[in-house]
């Protein structure tokens, strides 16, 4: 029993230190620093400052090394750490980061993990983290969006190619090549030249290019929109119920803990 007690003193212990402000800010500063050295070697820099580099770049892989571990220990169920995703994204760079640079098959995989790294500033901060999984759930609502949008996007392409190949070849030869033109306009990169060069043959060929501005750039971009903050005010409301639910377990475990402490105050008065 009481190897029991120490055993869950010292999870709550691990656990209180992995969710203190002092180690998370520990971790984020770490890999904020390794960031910094990422994008400092991309410059060409002395062979002493690059030497140090290397032995900074070993301490922070070192760093999240005993980091990861830390984690994993303070996880009361070890076989749930890794069924978390943002668990093993952290695993497998970390891992991955162990891979010696001096090895001349494996420098790129190396030198890409070491860039992922920034990724984990993602993981440690809850709002970055929110914003991902809101991302990530929008993703299939988000998909017949832009589902609708090839098919606005062909249609467009196949009148453009059809009434604007004469005009310019290279711009409306097909309709491969008139989609690549239409994503142009739709992003607004020098639309005004293609719609002006297109109205010197058609002059009401304006409407073309102001009907598909308004139904890429405005309505879709808004469904877009609209479908990530749906779905993030769902993930807020589940939060806040899970939150309050979490926190009526928790008073009630307290009661019941009083209760109890009750009942032995009043056997012993009994006795």
């Amino acid at each position: 029993m009481s190897v029991e007690l120490s055993s869950s003193n010292s999870f709550e212990q691990l656990k209180r230190i992995e969710s203190s402000k002092i180690f998370q800010g520990a971790v984020i500063a770490i890999i904020i620093l390794s960031a910094l050295t990422i994008g400092a070697k991309t410059y060409d820099l002395p062979p002493i400052v690059e030497q140090s580099l290397t032995v900074l770049d070993n301490a922070i892989t070192l760093f999240f090394l005993v980091e990861i571990l830390f984690r994993f220990a303070a996880c009361p169920t070890k076989r749930r750490f890794l069924m978390d995703g943002w668990n093993l994204f952290d695993t497998l760079v970390v891992i991955g980061s162990l891979i010696p640079l001096d090895n001349s098959e494996a420098v790129l995989l190396g030198r890409l993990l070491r860039v992922f790294r920034v990724l984990r500033l993602v993981s440690v901060v809850p709002e970055l983290r929110f914003l991902i999984n809101s991302l990530l759930k929008a993703i299939p609502r988000m998909g017949y969006i832009a589902l609708l949008m090839f098919i606005i996007f062909y249609i467009y392409a196949a009148i453009g190619s059809m009434f604007f190949a004469s005009v310019d070849e290279e711009l409306w030869g097909d309709v491969a090549i008139s989609m690549l033109t239409l994503f142009r306009v739709a992003t607004f990169e020098d639309w005004t030249d293609v719609m002006y060069a297109t109205m010197a043959d058609y002059p009401l060929s304006w409407i073309f290019y102001l009907t598909f501005i308004f139904l890429t750039a405005f309505v879709f971009l808004n469904m877009m929109i609209g479908a990530i903050l749906e779905v993030m005010g769902e993930e807020q409301n589940a939060e806040a119920a899970q939150k309050a639910h979490d926190e009526r377990d928790q008073i009630v475990q307290q009661l019941q803990s009083v209760q109890r402490k009750l009942d032995e105050l009043s056997e012993k008065l009994e006795r």
